[in-house]
């Protein structure tokens, strides 16, 4: 870690302090205190980006390739880090066989969203987390798409990965759509927030059909993380949020304001979201109305 010998604005510190004023004592004192937080954010943010672009990696080869990009790391801080982020579990699944891969004892559920093209909103959801780097921590966030028009219909951001995060995702898109019970499929990987009981019961008093990926197949949930890498490029990677609360309010606005309303996807005929869906509720008013007809999408 470089010790703060400059600031980069031609100024000294000594001169900054006299400025503030603060003494250098507090000066250092503050910087001992927030630098090595920022160092170790930025180092967990540099292994979740290995782990996910070499995902057969162990933390041997993590290690080696922070090393290239400049990390003075050892492999058992790397192993520490990864076991902490849960991200030697994840890659040991993709080697287990499906009837294996289970590890938190719940039971888990076959994958009833395979192949499955649903024709109308609220008959497919899917849900998946990821994570989003602050300064000095990192918070986390569920979603829940609408797989017939990819909107975000439910998502909740926390310090936390416990099941509460999903499940206030959960509570959240039954809010807003209310969906018949015995018509909807709930898809998400295998995780413990999505298999534990909490999580299952409120799927079950819903009427809602919970259905799981099989171990090591990312494919299986591809909408949701087609949408978790949208929001990173468009969003998340070209932001630098203060805390949870900036976070949450910025991320909000961009899941609601910009990506349902206002973003056009090519899989639904370069529609927005809720565009997609108002066009395909008012599809027995388009014969009477040309400019419905003009713009029907196709349906994915």
């Amino acid at each position: 870690m470089t010790h703060p010998q400059g600031t980069g604005s031609g100024l000294s510190i000594e001169r900054l302090c006299a400025l503030a004023p603060v003494s250098r004592a507090s000066f250092y004192r503050g910087w001992r205190e927030a630098s090595p937080a920022r160092e170790e954010t930025a180092l967990r943010d540099a292994i979740q980006r290995l782990a996910l672009a070499h995902p057969h990696y162990g933390y041997r080869r993590i290690g080696a390739l922070l090393r290239r990009d400049g990390w003075q790391v050892n492999a058992k801080r790397v192993l520490r880090l990864m076991r902490e982020d849960n991200l030697l579990c994840l890659r040991r699944k993709a080697f287990a066989p499906p009837t294996t891969d289970s590890r938190h004892g719940f039971s888990v559920y076959p994958n009833l969203a395979r192949r499955m093209e649903p024709m109308a909103p609220d008959r497919l959801w899917v849900a998946d987390i990821t994570y989003i780097r602050l300064d000095t921590a990192f918070v986390y966030l569920a979603v829940i798409l609408d797989a017939f028009s990819r909107k975000v219909v439910g998502w909740a951001l926390e310090a936390h990965l416990e099941a509460r995060l999903p499940l206030a995702a959960l509570e959240m898109a039954l809010a807003a759509r209310r969906p018949p019970p015995g018509e909807l499929i709930h898809h998400s990987d295998r995780g413990v927030q999505y298999a534990c009981a909490d999580y299952i019961d409120r799927l079950q008093d819903a009427g809602v059909q919970p259905s799981m990926s099989r171990g090591g197949c990312p494919y299986d949930n591809a909408k949701a993380e087609s949408f978790m890498k949208t929001l990173k490029q468009e969003e998340v990677d070209g932001s630098d949020y203060r805390d949870l609360a900036d976070a949450r309010t910025r991320v909000g606005r961009f899941l609601e304001d910009v990506y349902n309303r206002q973003r056009l996807h090519s899989a639904l005929d370069y529609c927005s979201p809720e565009e997609f869906e108002l066009i395909h509720s008012s599809r027995g008013l388009a014969a009477a109305s040309p400019q419905l007809q003009q713009h029907q999408p196709i349906c994915p």
